[in-house]
């Protein structure tokens, strides 16, 4: 790969990093390219317990697409201008979201558009307290993509969803974590250590049963409580059978920390 997106596995935990922090982590087609491999490689490797998602610098998260590119190819009437949507940010977001492991945003600065869509494609969010989150798609005439019509309604509610969509405009961290964008705030000089930590708590955890966990949650918003209640008792079943849970009634019973294998 190329150094705009950067990507390591350690101990079970896939750090993928947005490099492009002169830009304002903004996403360009290669990067957007990387980004989704980068992604896609971390959903099919069983190695990975967990996926920290982050960008260097202090000033920006990552502020969506790359404008400067953007009106590049608009003026030469490129196909790749919309087609980004379902090559690029589709790709990505189905990664994140459906992956059986859980993803955790370090959000180092302002996140917007398809980066506060890429923020909330994870399952948990560390912010920094000088971070912010704008939806800014109308703001360049545009609709909510990177998934953000279907996540955002889903963490603020529909009418809030409405009001950040129509009058895009900056949240600072401590409004988003009363929104429940921000799961965690922490001061910026300590979020990358203390994104790290809640990941790698996660990578060393009991993945069946996160994974499991993730799906319900998934599964319970577009289904009935009928429906949902079947699917639980399939995902228990699962989750029962696995090794991790043995240890972890082993451990209970022993009065021990329970070290899990991942499945």
């Amino acid at each position: 790969m190329a150094d705009t997106v950067l990507y390591e596995v350690s101990d079970g935990l896939a750090t993928i990093t947005i490099n492009r922090p002169e830009a304002m982590n903004a996403l360009d087609i290669a990067t957007k390219v990387e980004l989704r491999e980068a992604v896609e490689s971390a959903a099919g490797d069983g190695a990975v317990r967990a996926v920290l998602l982050t960008s260097t610098g202090e000033r920006a998260f990552c502020v969506g697409q790359d404008l400067k590119e953007h009106i590049g190819l608009l003026a030469e009437g490129s196909t790749k201008v919309m087609s980004t949507v379902a090559e690029h940010y589709n790709p990505i977001v189905r990664a994140l979201t459906q992956m059986p492991k859980p993803v955790v945003a370090g959000v180092n600065g302002v996140a917007a558009g398809a980066g506060f869509g890429l923020a909330l494609a994870a399952d948990y969010r560390v912010v920094a307290d000088t971070a912010g989150f704008n939806t800014s798609f109308a703001g360049v005439a545009l609709t909510a993509d990177s998934g953000v019509s279907w996540t955002l309604p889903r963490v603020v509610g529909p009418g809030r969803a409405a009001d950040l969509l129509l009058f895009p405009r900056t949240i600072k961290a401590q409004e988003a974590y009363e929104l429940g964008i921000a799961n965690r705030l922490v001061p910026s000089t300590e979020l990358p250590g203390a994104a790290e930590k809640v990941a790698r708590a996660l990578a060393e955890g009991p993945t069946v049963a996160y994974a499991a966990i993730k799906e319900a949650v998934a599964y319970g918003f577009s289904h009935s409580l009928a429906e949902t209640l079947d699917k639980e008792d399939e995902l228990q079943t699962r989750a029962g059978s696995s090794k991790d849970h043995a240890i972890a009634v082993q451990a209970f019973v022993n009065k021990e920390t329970p070290k899990y294998l991942g499945r």
